[in-house]
C-alpha cells in the first residue's frame, strides 16, 4: 500500500467537494416538486457523509482500527491512501487512485450522472408538450433519474466505503423505490391506460438488453 501523511481534519475540502458534487447533481436533476427535493436531499446527505469521512473525520477507520491494525500492521491507517479500504483489503500495493475499485467507481459515477442528465432532458421536453416521457432513456427504464442517483452512490461506495454510507445506501435505495411507486400512482391517475401500457412495456429500473425498446 502506498503511504502518505495523515490527511484528515481538512474541513475546507469536505465543504468544497460536497458543494461541487451536490451542485453538479442539482444542475442535472433540477428538482421542482417536493418529491424531487426529497430524492435530491437524500443524495446530498449521502455525499456530505461520504466527504466528511474522506477528508474530515475517519469514523470508519477508528471503529475498525483494532481489526485493521491486527490484520495489516504495516499500513498507516490514518493516511489518505489507506482510506480506499477495498484496495487496501484486497492487497493493492500501488497508488489506490489507479486501483480497480477506484477506476470502476468512475464508471458508475459518470454513468449515473449521464443517466440523470439524459432523464431530465427527456422529461423536460415531454412536460413542455404535456405528454408522457417515453422516448430516449425513458424507452429503456421508467425511472432513470432514481437509477442514476443509485449508480452514483454505488460508485462512491466502491471508491471510499464507510460504515455510515454503507448503512445509508440500502435505506436510500428503498426510499427511491417508494418514491417511484408514489410517482407511478400519480401518473396513472393522470394518464390512465396510456401509462399502464407503458408500464407493461418498459421495466422500472433494469433495462431489457435482449430486445430493443420501441
Amino acid at each position: 500500500m502506498h503511504e502518505d501523511a495523515a490527511a484528515y481534519g481538512l474541513w475546507s475540502l469536505v465543504f468544497l467537494n460536497s458543494a461541487v458534487f451536490i451542485f453538479f447533481a442539482f444542475s442535472f436533476f433540477k428538482p421542482v416538486t417536493s418529491r424531487d427535493w426529497r430524492s435530491f436531499g437524500a443524495y446530498s446527505a449521502f455525499i456530505i457523509a461520504l466527504f466528511t469521512e474522506m477528508y474530515g473525520f475517519p469514523l470508519t477507520i477508528y471503529l475498525l482500527s483494532g481489526w485493521l491494525q491486527t490484520r495489516y500492521p504495516q499500513t498507516d491507517w490514518l493516511s489518505h491512501d489507506a482510506g480506499h479500504l477495498l484496495e487496501a483489503l484486497f492487497g493493492w500495493r500501488l497508488n489506490p487512485h489507479f486501483g480497480p475499485f477506484h477506476l470502476l467507481s468512475f464508471v458508475f459515477i459518470g454513468g449515473g450522472f449521464m443517466v440523470i442528465a439524459s432523464g431530465w432532458k427527456t422529461l423536460y421536453e415531454a412536460q413542455k408538450k404535456g405528454a408522457l416521457a417515453t422516448t430516449g432513456i425513458y424507452a429503456w427504464v421508467r425511472h432513470p433519474q432514481y437509477v442514476g442517483f443509485v449508480l452514483v452512490m454505488f460508485g462512491f461506495l466502491l471508491q471510499w466505503p464507510t460504515l455510515l454510507t454503507a448503512a445509508m445506501f440500502p435505506i436510500l435505495v428503498v426510499m427511491y423505490w417508494r418514491l417511484a411507486l408514489r410517482e407511478e400512482q400519480e401518473v396513472l391517475s393522470q394518464y390512465g391506460e396510456a401509462y399502464a401500457r407503458y408500464m407493461r412495456t418498459v421495466p422500472g429500473y433494469f433495462p431489457r438488453l435482449t430486445t430493443k425498446p420501441t
